[in-house]
């Protein structure tokens, strides 16, 4: 009679995926401004009732429908910008970066954990948002899946690289939280959350689309429509993440 047994060897990398994931699902109020804030936004607008009237000077759309992709795209600055930074810049702060570059866990595997971590709390908060807003107010489904799904993931990277430079060009957590903060509120503009971009002024509206969440915001537009996005709002939210990531990359410290 013979007895087998088995060793089950966790990496490095997934000891400290799961330690993170531990600690980010102790932070409710994290948690609560991408999962839920976002579906909460758009309910709170649902429920008026001339947001749900279609209006032919917005594509056709009623103003509920346009902020389906607004809030997807709150839901991402909240979490790149507002509650990534400050994580790391407290782990960098702690010395906690420095020292794992002494062991077989290099920093960039924290950094990886926590990225991954925060852009799946905003995949589950727009699947979320996607789903009520259909659920409860018929809005449209994406008709171009594929242009909002590409539009999707270049706003994505767009405002995480603006999360990576925050974080690499503040000193400390202190000025770190408040630089997000302030950087948080323009970015919101330009998605849209104060006002549609499909309804700004023209000119405001040339300007806004020069932005990675005001491109963003028409390319995702443009593809819930059924149309694919307009190569020009790509462009510009690709050209963003080429910019602000090759600087985040270059400027970011360990310690």
């Amino acid at each position: 009679m013979s007895t087998t047994t088995t060793t089950t060897t966790t990496t490095p990398a997934a000891a400290v995926l799961r330690t993170e994931t531990r600690l980010f699902r102790r932070e409710p109020g994290s948690l609560f401004w991408i999962l839920v804030f976002p579906t909460g936004l758009l309910c709170i607008l649902g429920a008026i009732p001339g947001f749900r009237l279609d209006k032919a000077g917005l594509g056709g759309f009623s103003v509920v429908d346009l902020f389906v992709p607004v809030s997807v795209l709150v839901s991402m600055t909240l979490a790149a910008v507002q509650a990534m930074p400050p994580v790391l810049l407290a782990y960098r702060e702690a010395g906690v970066l420095r020292r794992l570059r002494t062991t077989p866990v290099q920093p960039a595997t924290l950094l990886g954990a926590q990225a991954l971590l925060h852009a799946g709390a905003v995949v589950l908060s727009s699947a979320l948002v996607v789903s009520v807003g259909r659920l409860a107010f018929g809005t449209p489904l994406p008709g171009s899946w594929p242009g909002y799904a590409l539009a999707y993931l270049l706003a994505l990277a767009a405002v995480f690289s603006i999360g990576s430079l925050i974080t690499a060009l503040s000193p400390n957590t202190r000025i770190g939280s408040a630089v997000s903060t302030v950087v948080v509120f323009p970015l919101l503009f330009t998605a849209g959350v104060w006002l549609p971009v499909q309804a700004m002024p023209h000119l405001l509206r040339d300007i806004v689309d020069l932005t990675p969440l005001g491109g963003a915001s028409e390319a995702m537009t443009e593809a819930m429509a059924g149309h694919f996005p307009a190569g020009s709002h790509l462009l510009v939210t690709a050209l963003w993440v080429v910019v602000v990531g090759a600087v985040s990359v270059r400027t970011f410290r360990w310690e």
